[in-house]
């Protein structure tokens, strides 16, 4: 404490004390854990040093009600004397929770508060960020409490640097939205079959939803044969990708196809096959066996490496394909005919005697197969 009979400069002081946490006390140890929660207007003034600090106002009771002042500090001249230090030590602290955070940012923050307008959440800024509503789930939500727990911490990318009330606006959704484009992407690369619901039907098709996006499936791709298409609303149906495209905010889907490789009848690993070759994509081709499609994948076509799928394959050419791997359950057709060269780099340098030697090829490999699965029988007995 100060001494409240002095000239200016003692006068001074005491104000000082009265407003400013005592460093040496246990209630200023929480001021000095978290100097952002201090909602005191501060002067400090002498002769040669002024501190001031702006006030932070907060409700947490009300998320939209919420009106956050960021704290600024200015710091002259070094204050001399018993209270040199305390004045030090607050300037650092204020320094310290300096932050510099950017639209698109991943954060971690705790929620403190939920209502139907968002949620509030401490990321160890000035101010609490806050999540609207809209943001708070790639599905549609109607109060944030739906979606987060109070005091849990979670991942947040910051999507406005300030929101007009000094605060940060943080999102969920756009995270859960570039994740489930990548799901998309991963499966079409895989021609993987991924479960989705049906939504509503057109003259055109059905509008799904998968993965949490909303999709197409065109008419000529529906699988199942039925005089009345409504009825298939609500249903949760295979269906596997034939155009993912973020950009353009597209996906369109094909349920046919994924009956096809589900049912995969009368193939199995090994059997050599001729198809067409449907499209061509950077990592492989599709190609139609019997009505059933499989990935040719760019490492599967030939033993030298490709640059570029499309300078091999087109739309169009019958080959021949070995049958690589079989997944009825997750809708995979593997497909093969780097196994069927005789010589490497035939599919780049000669691709029709590929075509004339496959099922000798074929046949090799399968002798092959069955020697390995024999030596292993075998070992598997003497152990």
């Amino acid at each position: 404490t100060c001494a409240r009979s002095r000239d200016l400069r003692s006068n001074t002081f005491t104000r000082a004390c009265l407003y400013a946490p005592d460093f040496s006390s246990s209630t200023a140890h929480a001021h000095r854990s978290n100097p952002l929660h201090m909602s005191t207007t501060f002067t400090f003034a002498t002769t040669t040093r002024a501190v001031a600090v702006a006030p932070i106002r907060s409700s947490r009771a009300r998320v939209g009600a919420s009106s956050v002042v960021a704290t600024r500090a200015i710091v002259s001249d070094t204050v001399k004397g018993e209270h040199a230090e305390q004045y030090a030590e607050l300037a650092s602290l204020l320094e310290n929770y300096q932050y510099s955070y950017k639209v698109g940012d991943k954060v971690h923050g705790k929620v403190v508060a939920c209502d139907q307008k968002g949620a509030l959440v401490e990321i160890g800024a000035k101010a609490d960020a806050l999540v609207p509503t809209s943001e708070c789930s790639l599905s549609a939500v109607k109060n944030a409490a739906s979606v987060f727990d109070i005091d849990e911490t979670y991942e947040f990318e910051i999507i406005q640097d300030d929101n007009g009330e000094g605060m940060l606006t943080l999102s969920v959704r756009k995270m859960e939205l570039a994740k489930a484009w990548d799901r998309c992407r991963e499966a079409q690369a895989e021609d993987a079959a991924l479960t989705g619901e049906v939504l509503s039907v057109n003259r055109g098709g059905l509008l799904v939803e998968c993965e949490k996006l909303r999709g197409f499936v065109p008419q000529s791709h529906i699988g199942i044969r039925t005089l009345n298409r409504e009825e298939l609303v609500g249903q949760q149906l295979p269906f596997k990708f034939i155009e993912v495209d973020e950009e353009k905010n597209r996906l369109v889907l094909s349920h046919r196809l994924a009956t096809d490789m589900v049912s995969a009848e009368g193939l199995e690993v090994g059997d050599v096959v001729e198809g067409m070759v449907q499209a061509v994509k950077p990592y492989g081709a599709f190609v139609d066996v019997g009505g059933q499609s499989g990935l040719l994948h760019i490492s599967q076509i030939s033993h030298e490496r490709i640059v570029a799928v499309e300078n091999v394959l087109s739309p169009g050419d019958r080959i021949k394909v070995l049958v690589m791997s079989k997944d009825s359950e997750k809708g995979r057709l593997s497909l093969s005919t780097k196994k069927l060269e005789q010589n490497h780099g035939d599919m780049l340098r000669n691709p029709a005697a590929v075509f004339e030697t496959a099922d000798e090829m074929g046949r090799q490999f399968r002798e092959k197969m069955q020697a390995a699965e024999g030596a292993v029988t075998m070992s598997v007995d003497e152990a």
